[in-house]
Formats: structure tokens, C-alpha cells, sequence
């Protein structure tokens, strides 16, 4: 009888033994799954946050600012929901509330574009427009903005790459033409016509570009057409200078 109870005791405690670490191994897992949620939307505020700090020189509208500060704020929800008891997040929601209930959505900035100063700081503004596309475009597949808003708000970052595209080869095309870099010129005007005659729907933006570049690259044309005739007389004058040299009678010494 004692041995049977022995036996059963020893069961029992296995039994124990294999649940506690059942539900250690759970614990651990959900543990592991709430510290990677917690660091994907950590990932999702901070590059949030860094591309607004971007638009600060970006005309963009205050309807995309709303989109990406509302962005912010649900993934602090997602963050303190599994970390309830950091005040700081409890702060920075309040912090995110206050600043949508300041936003003012009716002035906005579209026509006050200003090209970057440095290559360096353009390719950093192409970036930031192109991490603003992409993170409209998850806010659209989660169905947290309408169809029509996402439209609205991607034409907008479209024309605005556009335009930084296209004003960098003006810019570098004026500054070979300075430097009677005729034929370089004229390759970055002819890039900046072609991605504006590509736009489905031109606005007046591309048509007042487009004017100014064929221009520029007629004028280009013309002065190319003066360079080559002015060579070619150059030319002809050499060889009838070499030719007159050739025949010229022999002195006698």
C-alpha cells in the first residue's frame, strides 16, 4: 500500500513538474512575443517621428501631418496597452493629443517648394518623400485612411518628387551652362522634359517647366549650331594656311 501511494505521489509530482514548465515555457513565449510587439511599434514611432521632423521643410499638407501623428498615437496605444504601467507613455499620448487638436487643416504649404542647397540634403529629402509614400500606403492596406485620402495624399508626394527630380536637373543644368558645358546641359534639360511629358495629368507646374526647358534647349541648339560653324571655318583656315605653306614658292638662299 505504501509503495502504491509512493508511486502515485511520484506521478503527481511529475505531473506537477511537467505543467510548471508548460506554463513557464508559455510565459517566456508570451513574454517574448509582447518584447517584440513592443519594439515593432517602437520602430514604428521612431521612424514616424524622424520623417516628421523631415516635412518641416517639405510643402506637404496638414492632412498628411494629421495621418502621421495619428500613427504615432495608435502604436503608443498598442505600447501602453502592453506596458501598462510607464507613465512616460501615458505623457506622450497626451503630448500626441494636444498636437492634433492644434492642427489646422486648412492652410497649407504646396507652392512653397524650395530645392535643398546640397546634393546630400536632396537625396535626403527624396528619401523622406519616399518613406512618406510607403507609410500612407500601410496606413491604407490597415484601413486606417479612405481610399480617397490616400489618393489625394500620394498625388501630392508624387508631384512633389517630381518636382525635386526635375528642378536638381535644372539646377545642374544651368551650372554647366555656365560653364559653356553646352552638350551636359542639354542632357539634363532633355531628362527634366521627358519626366514631365511622362505626367498623365499635367498641372501647371509642368506645363510652365516644360515651356522654359524647350526653350532653354533651342537656345542650347542654336549656340551648338554656332560652336560647330565656328570650328568648321576655324578648321578650313587651318588646313588653307597649311595648304599655302605647302605650295609656296621655295626661297632661294
Amino acid at each position: 500500500m505504501t509503495a502504491i501511494i509512493i508511486i502515485i505521489l511520484i506521478v503527481v509530482l511529475v505531473i506537477i513538474a511537467i505543467v510548471v514548465n508548460a506554463y513557464q515555457q508559455y510565459k517566456a513565449k508570451m513574454d517574448a512575443e509582447r518584447r517584440a510587439e513592443i519594439a515593432k511599434q517602437r520602430t514604428i514611432i521612431d521612424e514616424t517621428e524622424n520623417v516628421l521632423m523631415a516635412t518641416s521643410q517639405m510643402p506637404i499638407s496638414q492632412g498628411l501631418i494629421r495621418i502621421l501623428l495619428q500613427r504615432i498615437q495608435r502604436a503608443l496605444q498598442v505600447t501602453l496597452e502592453l506596458n501598462p504601467g510607464s507613465p512616460d507613455l501615458k505623457q506622450n499620448i497626451q503630448d500626441i493629443d494636444a498636437r492634433l487638436k492644434s492642427i489646422d487643416v486648412d492652410p497649407d504649404k504646396q507652392n512653397q517648394f524650395t530645392l535643398p542647397e546640397t546634393d546630400k540634403m536632396i537625396i535626403q529629402y527624396i528619401q523622406a518623400v519616399k518613406k512618406l509614400r510607403i507609410m500612407i500606403r500601410s496606413e491604407r492596406s490597415k484601413g486606417k485612411i479612405d481610399g480617397n485620402t490616400f489618393m489625394e495624399q500620394d498625388k501630392q508626394l508624387e508631384r512633389l518628387q517630381l518636382k525635386v527630380n526635375v528642378e536638381t536637373l535644372i539646377r545642374r543644368g544651368r551650372a554647366a551652362q555656365q560653364t559653356n558645358m553646352l552638350g551636359s546641359a542639354r542632357q539634363y534639360f532633355e531628362k527634366a522634359v521627358t519626366a514631365l511629358e511622362n505626367q498623365v495629368q499635367p498641372d501647371e507646374f509642368c506645363q510652365t517647366r516644360l515651356d522654359w526647358l524647350k526653350q532653354q534647349l533651342q537656345e542650347i541648339q542654336e549656340n551648338l549650331k554656332n560652336v560647330n560653324a565656328q570650328d568648321r571655318a576655324k578648321k578650313k583656315e587651318q588646313e588653307r594656311d597649311e595648304l599655302d605653306e605647302l605650295f609656296a614658292p621655295k626661297k632661294k638662299w
